[in-house]
C-alpha cells in the first residue's frame, strides 16, 4: 500500500497518486485517495472517480474539425484550425484575395506571374519579384517598357507569320480606261453641283 519514503523521517510517497504525504497522515490519505481519486491514463492528472468520464470527454476525447471534418485530440484542435487545416481561410500575398489554404499554392502560381509597371524604371515586373525589384531598382528609366518574359518566350517558340504577298495585279487597258472615265464623270458632277450652289447664293 505504501512505498519507500522520500524523506523517511517526515514524508512518504503515496503509491496511488505519487504525492509526498506526511508520514503521520499517509494511511488516512491513502484510504481516501484510492477510494475517491483516479489517475487519468492520458495526462496522469488525479481526477475524482465520479468525474473521470467527464474529464476524458471534455479534455481528451477526439473532436471533429468543423472545417475539414478531420478527427483529432481536443488539445490540438486550435492549432490545427489556425495553422494546419487545409480548408482554413488564408489570403493571397499578391492580391489579398481570401481563399481556402488548399487552393493557395495554385492561385499564387498564377497570381504571382501577373506583372505591374514599375514607374521608376518603366519596366514590367512580376508580382512575385516585386519586393526584390524594389530593393535593387536603380531608377534608370527604360524607354521601351520591358515585355514580360513569358510573352517573349512565347514569341520565340511561335514566331508571328508574315502575311503572304498580294498577287501581282494585272491591270488591263480596258480597266484603266474605265477608271479614267468614272473619275472624269465624278469631276463633272462635282463641278455642276458647286456651280449651282454659287448661283443660288447670288
Amino acid at each position: 500500500m505504501v512505498v519507500a519514503s522520500d524523506h523517511a523521517d517526515t514524508t512518504k510517497i503515496c503509491s496511488h497518486c505519487d504525492r509526498a504525504i506526511p508520514s503521520s497522515n499517509i494511511d488516512l490519505h491513502y484510504a481516501h485517495c484510492s477510494r475517491n481519486l483516479e489517475k487519468c491514463k492520458i495526462c496522469d492528472d488525479m481526477v475524482p472517480r465520479k468525474h473521470a468520464e467527464e474529464h476524458y470527454s471534455s479534455t481528451h476525447a477526439p473532436v471533429s474539425c468543423s472545417l475539414c471534418n478531420e478527427m483529432m485530440e481536443r488539445e490540438i484542435l486550435a492549432v490545427h484550425k489556425g495553422e494546419k487545416c487545409p480548408k482554413r481561410i488564408v489570403t493571397c500575398e499578391y492580391c489579398e484575395f481570401p481563399l481556402p489554404a488548399i487552393d493557395l499554392f495554385e492561385h499564387q502560381e498564377v497570381c504571382g506571374n501577373r506583372t505591374e509597371l514599375c514607374h521608376i524604371c518603366n519596366r514590367y515586373i512580376r508580382l512575385r519579384e516585386r519586393v526584390a525589384h524594389d530593393v535593387t531598382c536603380n531608377g534608370v528609366p527604360n524607354n521601351t517598357a520591358e515585355i514580360p518574359r513569358a510573352m517573349r518566350e512565347d514569341e520565340r517558340e511561335h514566331p508571328a507569320r508574315r502575311p503572304p504577298p498580294p498577287p501581282p495585279q494585272d491591270i488591263s487597258t480596258r480597266r484603266l480606261i474605265f477608271t479614267i472615265a468614272i473619275t472624269g464623270i465624278a469631276i463633272l458632277i462635282g463641278y455642276y453641283i458647286s456651280r449651282e450652289n454659287q448661283t443660288s447664293v447670288n
